[in-house]
């Protein structure tokens, strides 16, 4: 092989390693700030963080780059940095995420790592949008659904309040975070469960599209129409349609009467199987026992 093809051969091997980091950008990073007795604690999460999960929400943000290291405060009791509700298990102001580690687990989340990885999206999200305002329940719903999509506790809380009558506007759950740990928790499952059905319906890009309209200085709503084709107010009708749905079939289900109407069903369809398969077994019989008599059956015909 020439020098010069061998030279040619390796620029191009260089441009192969290169070129997927430079089109994929920052990943997002972390920065620690902690007293020396979290050292351990931040070291754990440094280390056992879900980094495709990070990777899956700046994808989902529509962020090619995650921009500069995120600062990371642990927080404990009793500090400046604590003074915030006793439901708050972690909080990010002026781009900093700051962790209440003693607060947790507790609804919305089960782990220190979870409520990282739903800190750092919140960040995300205000990157993606250019640091313009965006609605709470999107910013939390979306949050949620990066962090741990969307659980069985979720879905619960969502068809409880329902059932209960409780059918707020999604525009009016900004208070609610703010109004008590009951209030919140229900805010944060229908938030969550409103950012899911718009995902479900519009497609996977939707937020990075809001987000991206929003960085404009574009109103929510009106980028939301012209994506959808639906005003904010028609999709929540819908979202609550669907909600509608379980709730008309899980208590019916879920009723005893129905329990035991299911049970007798079952009960009776069992009985006539086995009637079935005796009868099948009956005829069984009575077909080898025919066999049996012609085999021995004299040759003459009779019998004395």
């Amino acid at each position: 092989m020439s020098l010069q093809r061998t030279i040619v051969l390796l620029v191009l091997l260089v441009m192969l390693a290169v070129t997927p980091a430079t089109a994929q950008g920052r990943a997002p990073s972390l920065h620690f700030h902690v007293a020396p007795e979290m050292a351990e604690l931040a070291k754990r999460l440094e280390e056992g963080i879900d980094r495709d999960a990070l990777r899956r929400t700046q994808e989902l943000v529509g962020l090619d780059d995650a921009g500069d290291p995120i600062p990371v405060y642990l927080a404990a009791e009793g500090t400046p940095l604590a003074q915030v509700p006793s439901w708050v298990r972690g909080y990010v102001r002026g781009g900093n995420v700051v962790l209440l580690p003693a607060r947790i687990p507790g609804y919305p989340d089960r782990s220190l790592e979870a409520v990282l990885v739903h800190e750092v999206a919140h960040v995300l999200i205000d990157r993606a949008a250019d640091n313009y305002p965006v609605p709470r329940w999107f910013h939390e719903g979306l949050a949620l659904y990066a962090a741990r999509g969307y659980v069985l506790e979720d879905r619960s809380r969502v068809l409880w309040s329902t059932l209960r009558g409780d059918r707020s506007a999604i525009s009016r759950l900004e208070e609610s975070f703010a109004e008590g740990p009951a209030s919140a928790a229900r805010a944060y499952a229908f938030s969550g469960a409103f950012v899911r059905f718009l995902i479900d319906r519009y497609g996977r890009r939707l937020p990075a599209q809001l987000l991206a309209g929003a960085a404009e200085g574009r109103s929510f709503r009106t980028v939301f129409r012209e994506i959808t084709g639906n005003g904010l107010g028609t999709a929540e009708a819908s979202f609550y349609k669907h909600v509608g749905f379980w709730n008309r079939w899980v208590p019916f289900l879920g009723s005893s009467t129905t329990v035991w109407a299911l049970i007798t069903l079952l009960a009776v369809y069992a009985i006539k199987r086995r009637r079935e398969r005796d009868a099948e077994i009956r005829d069984r019989w009575a077909e080898e026992e025919a066999r049996e008599l012609l085999e021995h059956e004299p040759t003459d015909g009779w019998v004395n």
